[in-house]
């Protein structure tokens, strides 16, 4: 009976929380993979590598494209599984426009709140940044690759992982945090990783989340994830993750770099405090003009 009062109707023995979580994971290393393979097949590093001059710049865009293995399988699970299928809506186009609505407000959010916490980093000393260069045919296929590897991540945690917990438990916030939770699980092995870096990823998890939730928005968390990783990363030269990009706008003079409220000299501005401040704030505006807004998303409930 308490079992029933947790669960709902439309859940699969498949939405029990630790196997979706396992199932998801397992999908990113299938993903990976298949990606890995791709490039390899193809060859296409190699000619980049000729293009651009540069082979370092060139694995390093193949880096972030190898995530497209991570689309395709995510596709082929949810076409071949037909319980998964509802989860498309979430992605598919929509006349009315609000997708595209979505994707230009969370670039724009993406970009504004990354900016602001380089930009008081500059402020406070803790950066200095130097201009890099420009080329506008790497920054254009930066900019499309970065959005294929956030937009990995984010149709394996906030649509499948997170529609898998939606469909079967009927407290949203098991799927708001349940997802988030395992998106943080994943940065763990990433260099410089520390406890303040966990708990941002968390929260940033938890916004894209309520995206999803309040508004309806993949594309929203879609790209906002990919304006504040590139932002950072091909833009300013920081360390995304804690992984430093071989090609940026500006460049970090890492020599002069230090720890500071927002910014991490190991893992970057993801690893401050300040990072983490300002998300919880958007965190608490998305809930207030969501629930001001009176409407949920829930692509089940019609099923149950």
């Amino acid at each position: 009976m308490k079992q029933k009062l947790i669960t709902r109707s439309t859940g699969k023995w498949t939405d029990f929380i630790p196997l979706a979580m396992v199932l998801s994971y397992l999908l990113v290393i299938l993903g990976q993979i298949l990606g890995e393979v791709i490039v390899f097949l193809t060859g296409a590093q190699d000619r980049v590598a000729a293009i651009v001059g540069d082979e370092g710049t060139a694995a390093f865009l193949f880096m972030y494209f190898e995530f497209i293995g991570i689309w395709i399988v995510f596709f082929l699970v949810v076409c071949i599984f037909r319980n998964n299928r509802p989860m498309l809506k979430s992605i598919a186009f929509r006349p009315d426009g609000t997708n595209l609505r979505g994707a230009a407000i969370g670039l724009l959010l993406g970009f504004l709140a990354n900016g602001f916490c380089i930009l008081m980093s500059w402020i406070l000393g803790d950066i200095s940044l130097s201009f890099n260069g420009f080329r506008p045919g790497l920054f254009l296929a930066f900019l499309v690759v970065v959005t294929i590897q956030s937009g990995a991540e984010e149709i394996i945690d906030r649509c499948y992982l997170y529609q898998k917990l939606r469909r079967g438990y009927k407290n949203p916030w098991i799927a708001i945090i349940g997802n988030a939770a395992v998106f943080s699980a994943m940065h763990l092995m990433n260099p410089g990783i520390s406890a303040v870096a966990v708990l941002q990823i968390l929260v940033v998890g938890i916004l894209f989340s309520l995206f999803v939730y309040y508004f309806d928005s993949l594309w929203a968390a879609i790209m906002m994830h990919a304006g504040w990783n590139f932002t950072q990363s091909i833009f300013f030269g920081l360390p995304n993750s804690g992984i430093v990009s071989a090609y940026s706008v500006f460049k970090l003079e890492a020599a002069s770099a230090r720890n500071g409220i927002f910014y991490n000299v190991n893992f970057g501005v993801e690893g401050s405090i300040g990072a983490v401040c300002v998300l919880i704030l958007l965190c608490i505006i998305t809930v207030i003009v969501g629930r001001k807004r009176g409407q949920t998303e829930d692509i089940w409930k019609e099923m149950e």
